[in-house]
């Protein structure tokens, strides 16, 4: 627990030209129940390196100051304790001074102003600049804190963010080696038996399972698509269109993209980022919106990437916002943090808009090239081509 000023001996830095007057004032403090040990100082350069060098190596308690020294001010003092970045209390001690040389003082960030015919506040004056002070440093270490904590949970989200997606590859990989090489070896096999059986109910089964294994291979490829994106090798516009083909074939929903460029040079994460607001934007779509068409705009100018997935559904109430549970929405803010990025929601009962904004770094611009051929096609072109 920290000790309060009247319970410890406070190092007082007193800038004052007159040796009675410093006595004068110390002896004020001690009456009021302050216990002080003091350093005068006269002139500009003694208060610098008094102010630098501290008392035997610890920071200044409090600074008491008359206004008028001998080449020396008491607001030229307070000009040059701000300039420093030291949070220590100062108070003016002077036998005269005019209001509006009081004002300015208070203004520029003098802790008080005394005359010194009237001490009578002096040491409650005093404690109440250091304790101010104190709420001050303590609001300050309580800020930086805070933020210190939300730059570990901005590094941890980001953290399980890439474990997840480096998860969501290894799975598919396992998908494709071994599920999907599995299926496609079956396949043949039974397409074989087909070719070579005579009995017409064999031919019939073996036709079936063929079926039932496309429709496996269909919903294998399905997974590792979801599980990872690898059609983001052909860039983010190629992937975009892919998507939203797929969406509007698959749900229905008449589904529009509009790209500013064909091709885009962003930097290594930013493409990953886009690409899954979108796919959750669609999901939300497809499962909740009610809506009959569904427009995506993804735009690069005055270096920031934006992408604006807009609906006309039903839209969403507060209260959806607001849901304990959802996490659809803070994993978008999350991702989009972690590439410097934010999202914006709007929605009413005409509609929902979701816009991610990315602003780009000219040294992360090139960091990836999207500078290839738009695979374009009614599957992803990444996905089981080598089985």
């Amino acid at each position: 627990m920290t000790d309060t000023p009247a319970a410890r001996t406070l190092r007082v830095l007193h800038i004052e030209d007159s040796e009675l007057d410093h006595e004068l004032t110390m002896t004020q403090l001690r009456r009021g129940g302050l216990d002080v040990d003091a350093v005068r100082v006269e002139t500009r350069t003694e208060f610098e390196r008094a102010l630098r060098d501290g008392h035997h190596g610890l920071p200044w308690d409090v600074i008491l100051s008359d206004y008028n020294l001998p080449g020396f001010s008491g607001l030229m003092a307070l000009d040059i304790l701000r300039a420093s970045g030291l949070l220590i209390p100062f108070i003016i001690v002077s036998g005269e001074i005019g209001e509006d040389v009081a004002v300015e003082a208070m203004r520029n960030g003098a802790s008080d102003y005394l005359l010194k015919n009237n001490l009578a506040r002096l040491a409650p004056a005093t404690i109440h600049a250091i304790e101010a002070v104190e709420a001050v440093r303590a609001k300050q270490a309580t800020d930086a804190a805070l933020a210190q904590s939300k730059e570990r949970l901005r590094e941890l989200a980001q953290h399980l963010q890439n474990s997840v997606e480096a998860e969501r590859a290894a799975i598919a990989r396992e998908v494709h080696d071994d599920v999907g090489g599995s299926l496609t070896a079956l396949k043949f096999d039974i397409a074989w038996i087909a070719r070579h059986a005579r009995d017409e109910a064999v031919r019939q089964r073996a036709a079936s399972a063929l079926e039932t294994l496309n429709h496996a291979l269909d919903a294998s490829k399905r997974i590792m698509h979801n599980l990872r994106p690898a059609i983001l090798e052909q860039g983010l516009v190629a992937a975009l269109q892919w998507m939203t083909s797929t969406f509007e074939k698959r749900t229905g929903i008449a589904t529009t993209f509009h790209s500013s460029h064909d091709q885009m040079q962003l930097p290594a994460g930013v493409p990953l980022v886009a690409y899954r607001t979108a796919q959750e934007a669609l999901t939300n779509v497809s499962k909740h919106a009610q809506a009959t068409r569904v427009r995506v705009d993804l735009t690069l100018a005055g270096g920031v990437l934006t992408l604006e997935v807009n609906d006309n559904g039903r839209g969403l109430s507060p209260a959806d916002l607001a849901k304990a549970r959802s996490f659809g929405i803070r994993g978008l803010h999350e991702r989009a943090s972690t590439v410097g990025g934010w999202v914006e929601l709007t929605s009413s009962a005409s509609g929902t808009t979701l816009i991610l904004m990315v602003p780009l770094t000219e040294s992360g611009a090139a960091d990836e090239d999207e500078n290839k051929p738009s695979a374009y096609s009614n599957d992803d072109p990444t996905f089981w081509g080598d089985l």
